[in-house]
């Protein structure tokens, strides 16, 4: 599994959050088949938001880069959040990425624009199958998240760049290439085919990324390794909203785990709070959703602090069918739901049952109890 991971220019807030936790379940769900799961995520340590807030801020973009995502991983630690089994900066790769483009080249499916490069996608006979939109709808998209159709000299409006020539008071890398950076999407695709190869089981990340990202990373690795498909499944998850709007760090409508964390609410009920919500729909974050969060975790806690409860082989069996089906957690929660109220009621007499349902929402549902 590959993930794609942040562009650390600010702190963890829930949509990121929503979106890691998620493929966290995922990866439990396979653990506790018996899978060895191979678990990949970059951080995009180099990328135009990261270089805009430096100036904003006066400081240093390694600086940012460097605080932001030692913040993100505390707070997925925090959120239990099980690491990927290689965490790799964009900056790291940068050889890697060269290597990837000098082959393309070779290939004749990148060319020069002024002294940039870009990636052919009619090159790509799979080209738009990833997110299955129309042109239309594939340019105005590009335009809105960091793609240039309109830029002159271009082939294709939707030709995307891979290697970008260094530009004045800009990091830039000297490679083959020449003094630049690389482009977004071979970052995470060098990432992926050097630590997993190609047809990957699940390529993941928020739905905002199925188009361009994932889509022109497919194309890029498809093109440059002459094999299909790139990854077997894209997941993707919903975005989530506040104050009436997707939350986004353009728009400054934000909650923050870290900040959450600060005024003293329980990971487990963040954590809880997101679970209660299917993976792939969009929702609202709320004060009255993480409240019923804390009670939740709270019911259980006492459930499973009992000396007994009702048997908890069904409650299990029905945690695992319905993970099994698309990860659907908020019937997981029911499920142990209704163990918790049984046994706080002073139903059942199993003596290992609370046990039991405390190891299982630990291990399938990463809630700690």
């Amino acid at each position: 599994m590959y993930v794609c991971g942040i562009t650390p220019y600010d702190a963890t807030h829930m949509g990121h959050a929503a979106t890691y936790v998620a493929f966290d379940v995922l990866q439990r769900a396979w653990l506790d088949a018996g899978h060895e799961v191979h678990y990949v995520q970059n951080v995009t340590d180099i990328d135009d938001p990261l270089l805009e807030r430096a100036v904003q801020r006066g400081e240093d973009w390694r600086a940012i880069a460097e605080r932001e995502t030692a913040l993100f991983r505390e707070d997925m630690t925090a959120l239990r959040v099980i690491p990927p089994r290689e965490y790799i900066g964009a900056v790291e790769a940068i050889p890697s990425v060269a290597s990837y483009v000098q082959r393309m080249q070779e290939l004749g499916v990148v060319y020069a624009v002024d002294d940039d490069l870009y990636f052919s996608v009619s090159s790509d006979p799979h080209f738009g199958s990833v997110a299955n939109l129309d042109r239309a709808e594939m340019t105005r998209i590009f335009a809105e998240r960091g793609g240039d159709p309109d830029r002159p000299g271009k082939r294709d409006p939707l030709d995307c760049l891979v290697w970008q020539d260094a530009r004045p008071d800009e990091p830039a890398w000297n490679t083959p290439l020449g003094h630049g950076r690389p482009g977004w999407h071979i970052e995470c695709v060098a990432i992926a085919l050097d630590h997993l190869g190609m047809t990957i089981d699940v390529q993941g990340g928020g739905s905002d990324l199925a188009f361009p990202h994932h889509e022109m990373g497919a194309s890029e690795a498809q093109v440059v390794t002459g094999e299909w498909p790139y990854a077997r499944h894209y997941v993707h998850a919903g975005m989530v909203g506040w104050q009436g709007h997707k939350m986004s760090k353009s728009r400054g409508n934000l909650v923050f785990v870290s900040q959450l964390r600060a005024d003293g609410h329980d990971p487990m009920a963040i954590r809880l709070a997101l679970l209660a919500h299917h993976y792939r729909s969009d929702w609202a974050w709320t004060p009255q959703g993480l409240q019923g969060a804390e009670q939740r975790v709270d019911l259980w806690r006492r459930a499973t602090a009992m000396p007994s409860g009702p048997d908890a082989s069904a409650t299990l069996q029905r945690m695992r069918e319905v993970l099994s089906d698309d990860l659907r957690t908020p019937s997981a929660l029911d499920a142990v739901d209704q163990w918790a109220m049984a046994a706080v009621a002073g139903t059942g007499s199993d003596a290992t049952a609370p046990a039991l349902i405390a190891d299982a929402c630990d291990a399938l549902l990463g809630v700690r109890l």
